[in-house]
């Protein structure tokens, strides 16, 4: 049989819940039966069966040429595990390698309930702590025991962190070509499948493909495979799909768009300005993390909605901005800073200051990790747009039950859980890559490194 199938069904839930098979018949406030039960099995004083992790592994698969790290929990219940995010595509093995020889060991005998617990003694348990492998690691598991607590409550996630506040997750689709022209014609196709939400970019990040044979290159410097961003070409053009996208489509869509960090200060303020007039919905991420003092300046400067987030590992990074309105919409990637129970915190922080979620879901989010994505999304009072792609045949077939896009909403599977399962033998078809750096070596004119 294919590794696929949850056996754990909701009379094992019961029994896992402590509800022996009488207190189920004459309800719950037969607590003189439900006691004598649980005194008689071992249960613990909240009526909980104490569950026990056995296992923490990772699967490491790639089928659609992007490496992701899916982690299992495993548990002393037969049928009974749960399914995490925790991938870093840009150092996959080594998360796999944490997972292995630190999360196993160090929560194998452990509660699965107590996930507060179990991620505060993890997440101090390196002494040093807030760096993407280890939280992405942590995440894996975090994940995963929320998808355990669901399948042991007979509910959904969403219901686990309050219930639904929308019927669905509004999301954005990704528009792009080497043209303005090119970029409004996919605007189109994007609103022919019933979008309301486009990130438009002419080509990709800092529009490299304006740059020709740069002097850096000429010169031998460098590598064959470095990208070149000239930042007044990069800022015209992206002035310009606007323009065209409005003139196309009024205001019948939102535009988004994704500057990656790939101007300096003052550039990026000037093109943010310049856009103002065709009001994005949000630019996303204008400033890299080092320049982070320039907020307030941009805040100054425009009334254009900032997204911001997705390199953030620690509180420290999006606390203070977040705190003082600096951002609309918080942007990050929800395994890199620890999975579902702090993610649910970096909500609950922005209602206070009306920065809604905007949660980084590009295609090395695994299906796993939109699942929980939407999850949080169906919840949250102060949700704003979801990001993700549409995916291959492939992940269907190796990740049964993922979320899926209709007219533009996300909708999960209602099952139990995050309600996405992974076919583990199909995943082993589907070996990691190689992974390619290039769309991370990006340079000026002159072979200055430039950060994205």
């Amino acid at each position: 049989m294919k590794k696929t199938q949850n056996q754990f069904d909701r009379r094992t839930a019961l029994k896992a819940l402590g509800l022996g098979s009488a207190a189920g018949a004459l309800g719950v406030s037969s607590k003189a039966i439900a006691q004598n039960d649980q005194s008689e099995k071992g249960y613990t004083a909240s009526g909980m069966d104490p569950v026990k992790i056995t296992k923490v592994r990772p699967i490491l698969t790639a089928p659609y040429g992007i490496n992701l790290v899916i982690v299992k929990v495993e548990t002393d219940q037969p049928g009974l595990y749960g399914l995490g995010c925790a991938t870093f595509t840009q150092r996959a093995h080594t998360v796999v390698a944490a997972v292995k020889e630190y999360m196993d060991p160090f929560f194998k005998g452990k509660p699965v309930n107590t996930i507060e617990d179990n991620w505060q003694m993890a997440y101090q348990s390196s002494y040093w702590r807030n760096g993407p492998v280890l939280n992405n690691a942590l995440s894996g598991v975090d994940q995963a025991l929320w998808d355990i607590k669901g399948k042991m409550a007979g509910m959904p996630v969403y219901e686990l962190l309050g219930g639904k506040t929308r019927f669905a997750v509004d999301a954005y689709g990704h528009a792009s070509g080497k043209t303005p022209e090119e970029v409004v014609d996919s605007v189109q196709s994007f609103k022919e499948k019933g979008y309301r939400n486009v990130r438009i970019q002419l080509g990709g990040y800092g529009s490299t493909h304006l740059t020709e044979n740069p002097p850096y290159k000429n010169a031998g410097f460098g590598s064959p495979g470095d990208t070149t961003i000239t930042p007044q070409a990069y800022k015209r053009g992206t002035v310009e799909i606007f323009k065209q996208a409005r003139e196309r489509f009024g205001d019948d869509i939102e535009l988004l768009h994704d500057m990656h960090e790939r101007l300096q200060p003052m550039d990026a303020i000037d093109m943010i300005q310049r856009v103002e007039e065709y009001r994005p919905f949000f630019i996303e991420d204008p400033l890299s993390p080092e320049n982070i003092g320039w907020f307030k300046k941009l805040r100054e400067q425009t009334s254009v909605p900032i997204a911001m987030g997705e390199l953030f590992n620690s509180p420290h990074e999006w606390l203070e901005p977040m705190s003082e309105r600096l951002y609309d919409y918080i942007r990050i990637h929800i395994s890199q800073i620890g999975g579902i129970t702090p993610a649910m915190k970096v909500a609950r922080l922005g209602e206070w200051f009306n920065v809604r979620t905007a949660w980084h879901g590009p295609g090395d989010t695994s299906p796993v990790g939109h699942a929980a994505n939407c999850h949080i999304d169906l919840a949250v009072w102060n949700f704003g747009v979801q990001e993700m792609g549409r995916f291959k045949e492939a992940a269907f077939e190796v990740f049964p039950g993922m979320p899926t896009i209709k007219d533009g909403f996300i909708h999960v599977n209602e099952a139990p859980g995050l309600g996405i399962d992974i076919d583990e033998e199909l995943a082993e078809k589907y070996p990691p890559v190689v992974y390619n750096y290039n769309w991370t070596q990006l340079r000026g004119i002159d072979g200055t490194p430039v950060r994205p």
